[in-house]
């Protein structure tokens, strides 16, 4: 399946991942996130139907999600060391590089900077990063150093980051 000249979606590590098919240097806009926006309740339908549909929803605001089903955003995987990150503007969600990102190489981010503190969803992370930190959880559970990292590259959307002093 290929979205567009720069991204093809191809088996991975973990199932189905997105694929560069040219280079991007930090900050190059990867691609937008299509899909439903949801509510929280429907997620948790989606998870008692189909857990894989509920886990690719990302999070778009306290009680609302983008479903990506049918989209590439559903093919969007996890790493610890990501070399991606999520954007939210007013006019949806986008992936934006972090580093430089080679053709042929997968397109990961951190579901973590996407769990607001008051998330409650786990993960048991298989991301194979030197760094792997064996489970994904929410923000508020980032390593400080982690964290402080992901706020120096804006890698964590405003409102994920507001989740934690509310």
């Amino acid at each position: 399946m290929n979205y567009g000249k720069s991204l093809t979606v191809h088996p991975v590590r973990n199932g189905l991942g997105i694929i560069a098919l040219r280079a991007f240097e930090p900050g190059d806009l990867l691609c937008r996130v299509r899909g439903r926006i949801v509510t929280a309740n429907q997620v948790w339908r989606y998870w008692k139907k189909d857990r894989r549909r509920g886990e690719n929803c990302f999070r778009y605001d306290a009680d609302h999600y983008l479903d990506p089903e049918g989209e590439i955003g559903a093919y969007a995987n996890h790493a610890c060391n990501p070399n991606a990150r999520v954007v939210r503007t007013p006019r949806g969600i986008y992936l934006r590089a972090l580093k430089p990102i080679a053709a042929g190489r997968e397109i990961t981010h951190d579901y973590s900077t996407l769990l607001g503190a008051d998330d409650v969803w786990t993960m048991k992370c298989n991301c194979g990063e030197r760094n792997c930190r064996r489970i994904v959880a929410n923000v508020a559970r980032l390593p400080a150093v982690v964290m402080r990292r992901y706020q120096r590259l804006n890698a964590i959307p405003a409102f994920i980051l507001k989740t934690m002093t509310s």
